[in-house]
């Protein structure tokens, strides 16, 4: 099962028990994160695609560090006129360990084995 989250305006594929790079997020190191902008579910015939989210879906996550990725240079340059300029930037990124991906389903499923066990 694996989900599409929208997020710092890309879209990234999340899968439980694998990392993501994305665009920088306030947070310290472990902290918890939650994605509120699921795009779709996959899970086999049991997929859902959101109009233009996925309602009562959410993916949970912990930071797991917060870093700077590889340089790069941005060259530009007009032929003949002798113009040339080189600039460059380390952009900023989140690592995110995905923890769990919620859907409306297991929610309402969890809920009912708690009422059920607590009578």
């Amino acid at each position: 099962m694996y989900a599409i989250v929208e997020t710092g305006g890309k879209q990234y594929q999340v899968e439980e028990g694998r990392y993501v790079d994305i665009e920088a997020l306030e947070g310290d190191v472990d902290a918890k994160v939650v994605f509120d902008k699921i795009i779709m579910l996959v899970n086999g015939k049991k997929s859902k695609v959101g109009q233009p989210y996925v309602s009562g879906a959410s993916v949970e996550g912990k930071i797991l560090k917060q870093d700077k990725a590889k340089k790069i240079i941005v060259f530009k340059q007009r032929p003949k006129k002798g113009y040339r300029k080189k600039q460059g930037h380390r952009q900023q990124f989140t690592r995110v360990m995905i923890s769990k991906i919620r859907t409306s389903a297991k929610k309402s499923a969890k809920e009912t084995e708690e009422v059920s066990t607590a009578e």
